[in-house]
């Protein structure tokens, strides 16, 4: 059985604590590997590693931090195949989608190769008799990032990439059911130039994240997955003084209104309800036609096109539309929740719940759902299903579907498909949604802009990459500087103030 270990100092290092956890590959139920999870101790010696490393790096210019980013980003374009087919096998997503994540990490990296630019403070001159007062962007020193299984290449390189650029060494801990691709990072950055230490991957569960948290030398946590566990990671962050940014679950509207193009919304629907089997926090898991003509031709159009969706592992080629879950827990409680779609009343209009794939009879396969004249007290609604599952909310107004949204606890993304701009300005602008798609499913922000849900979607004051996360991964420090000039003698008593 193949072992999975730590990555500290730069080496590969065993797992020391005795406790493992099996790693699947969803498509055929069997376990491929064991993963170490790190003790208490373990976690304190990377850290203790990640302390050591990082006064040196925060001592390299800027410049020569960002040519480390741009080498890491030739090296995921030359090992992209190898990455996709580790993630694919350990996560169940198609090759294609596990290319798309690592390529949304590695657009972060390339705006990291900005570092200079985004790093540098302000300046006043004469800001007072012979003052000049300047700011500069400092490191915060160790950090660390608790990352999820559904995209383990995109959202380590979202947390570790920002911070590293800054002058921080790094912890990261990342999902034990796919931890292949994040040891797979860490080699890249040190064959890219980054010293060793500065990035250790720590594989582990909950003691493991405790330790995180409880560790004082770790100055600010990030963490993605769901929603009450990123409140407990915030909170406990919190309490012992660290920054957090804690993005949590998400319940993603798409309002479809009568002038809407009815076959690019299905389509759009249909890729952003079913694909990575719906593990996405940016899924688009209810639609909402306006009008009973528009939820009755939408319900003809995606019907057969989810009927149609071509299931399968990875291996089966690149027009696999979506693979299995990710354990057999998760398939369970998908099924689960539409069980309890059915006894509360909702109209199953295609059911999945039976699929099963020849030669794959024990993979963690679901086929996709689709539902009609769901309601919001129903637990389908309410609650983030994670599976491939589809909800259809009819509405009678826009002002009833807008309601939808903007009632619901979570807040990540939403989505509107119309053609008249009147309306989308006023979706766009009334909606209490942190990411907003005006005719797209998707609405993930380029790694210029920044990431991040409202609601329960998302606790801390910060977003993910862009300029916001430059400001989470540094401190700012503001010097008031006067050198002897003879323009004044003598102590001053007063407060100083500008004249």
């Amino acid at each position: 059985m193949r072992k999975i270990g730590h990555f500290i100092g730069g080496k590969h290092v065993e797992g020391t604590s005795g406790r493992f956890a099996d790693v699947y590959n969803p498509a055929t139920g069997e376990v491929e590997a064991q993963v170490a999870l790190a003790s208490q101790a373990e976690m304190d010696a990377a850290i203790a590693n990640a302390a050591a490393a990082q006064p040196a790096w925060a001592a390299t210019n800027p410049q020569r931090r960002a040519r480390v980013m741009m080498k890491f980003v030739d090296l995921l374009n030359r090992d992209m195949d190898k990455l996709a087919e580790a993630l694919s096998r350990e996560h169940g997503k198609t090759i294609p989608d596990a290319k798309g994540d690592v390529i949304r990490g590695l657009e972060v990296a390339e705006f990291c190769i900005g570092a200079p630019h985004l790093l540098k403070g302000e300046f006043t001159e004469g800001a007072g008799p012979g003052i000049d007062m300047y700011s500069m962007r400092q490191p915060l020193g160790v950090v660390a990032g608790i990352t999820p299984f559904n995209v383990p290449a995109m959202i380590p390189m979202w947390k570790f990439c920002p911070a590293i650029a800054c002058g921080n060494s790094f912890i990261l801990k990342p999902s034990e059911r796919d931890p292949s691709v994040p040891i797979m990072l860490a080699e890249l950055m040190i064959e890219a130039g980054l010293p060793e230490g500065v990035l250790n991957v720590v594989n582990g569960d909950k003691s493991a994240v405790d330790a995180i948290l409880d560790d004082e030398t770790i100055q600010a946590v990030g963490f993605v997955g769901s929603t009450p566990i990123a409140q407990y990671v915030y909170a406990r962050a919190t309490a012992s003084g660290k920054r957090a940014q804690c993005f949590g679950g998400a319940k993603n509207h798409m309002i479809i209104m009568p002038d809407a193009d009815l076959d690019q919304a299905a389509d759009a629907l249909i890729g952003a309800g079913y694909g990575a089997a719906g593990e996405r926090c940016m899924a688009v898991s209810v639609a909402v036609p306006v009008g009973e003509s528009t939820a009755n031709a939408l319900i003809e159009k995606l019907a057969p096109k989810v009927e149609a969706l071509k299931i399968g592992p990875y291996t089966a080629g690149n027009d696999v539309d979506f693979g299995p879950l990710v354990t057999k827990e998760a398939l369970a409680r998908v099924k689960g929740l539409v069980d309890q779609g059915i006894k509360e009343g909702a109209k199953l209009v295609v059911d999945g719940r039976d699929f099963s794939m020849q030669g794959y009879e024990n993979g963690f396969f679901m086929g996709g759902c689709l539902f009609d004249n769901v309601t919001k007290d129903m637990d389908i609604y309410k609650t983030e299903i994670f599976g491939p599952v589809l909800s259809v909310v009819r509405a009678e107004t826009y002002e009833e579907a807008l309601d939808l949204p903007l009632s619901h606890e979570y807040g990540n993304g939403t989505a509107i498909f119309t053609r008249d701009g009147d309306t989308a300005r006023d979706f766009a602008s009334r909606i209490n949604i942190g990411m907003v798609g005006i005719n797209v499913p998707i609405p993930v922000p380029l790694a210029y802009h920044t990431f991040g849900g409202w609601k329960k979607s998302g606790f801390g004051d910060l977003n993910q990459h862009g300029p916001d996360g430059f400001k989470f991964y540094t401190r700012t420090k503001t010097v008031t500087s006067r050198w002897p000039s003879g323009l004044k003698d003598g102590a001053e008593f007063v407060i100083p103030t500008m004249k």
